[in-house]
């Protein structure tokens, strides 16, 4: 993460600050929250790239079909019969 600091005034219900305090003690207050922001972009951002990868491949899936029955023959060339 970038070194460089930003001061930011965020509003936040005071039982989430108490409970934030519990776990870290006030001083680390700030090294909490960064973390949980930066762990909550992330997240967002992996829901994101999935969704474009399923949308990707719902729109290709009739491509993908017409390749694979094109080289059908040639995928079960050696096989045994069953």
């Amino acid at each position: 993460m970038d070194t460089q600091k930003v001061r930011l005034n965020v509003t936040l219900p005071k039982e989430l600050v108490n409970m934030v305090d519990r776990m870290t003690g006030a001083k680390k207050r700030s090294m909490f929250i960064a973390e949980a922001i930066e762990l909550k972009v992330k997240q967002i951002q992996k829901d994101f790239l999935e969704k474009q990868l399923a949308e990707g491949y719902r729109a290709c899936k009739k491509e993908s079909i017409d390749i694979s029955s094109e080289f059908e023959a040639a995928d079960l060339e050696g096989w045994d019969e069953y």
